[in-house]
């Protein structure tokens, strides 16, 4: 099978899952206005990692999505058990989801650990958002997966308004 059926068959699982038959040609279109409005939106992060799957870099929108559920925990406890679990699943190194941050960035993380801030993340965070945005969002929107989506959702709606 070529990597290009791969990704056919996940929107075919997608639709499956209902996801496809959720989103909306307008949602769909607003993504490439911005890199901003995909990640926002309440499919984008969903059909991005799907693509990012097919690069081998769906590490950053899971680590990009974890750091913002982080941020909204209040608890200190839980806030200690996460910040560990986002270390060792993204942080550290050889981690099994290791993603791409300078050394500096990683040592600060690394002082902070013990006694983490909502805030310990950020830079980091930051760092995978401008990598996502520079790097795999122009693809994506150049891809034939999103090109397919698009297209797929125009003649649906072409198809709704005829009948």
């Amino acid at each position: 099978m070529s990597p290009n059926t791969c990704w056919l068959c996940k929107i075919f699982r997608a639709e499956e899952n209902g996801i496809s038959s959720k989103v909306s040609l307008e949602e769909v279109l607003q993504w490439s206005q911005s890199f901003e409005k995909l990640i926002t939106s309440k499919y984008g992060p969903m059909i991005y990692k799907i693509y990012l799957k097919t690069e081998h870099s769906d590490e950053n929108i899971d680590f990009w999505l974890a750091c913002e559920a982080y941020k909204k925990i209040m608890s200190q406890r839980k806030r200690i058990s996460v910040a560990r679990k986002l270390f060792t699943s993204y942080i550290q190194s050889q981690a099994p989801n290791e993603i791409n941050i300078d050394s500096p960035v990683r040592k600060a993380i690394i002082r902070n650990i013990q006694e983490p801030t909502q805030s310990c993340f950020d830079e980091a965070q930051r760092i995978i958002y401008m990598h996502m945005e520079r790097d795999s969002y122009p693809r994506f929107l150049e891809s034939e997966f999103y090109q397919k989506l698009k297209h797929s959702l125009q003649t649906n709606d072409n198809n709704s308004m005829v009948n």
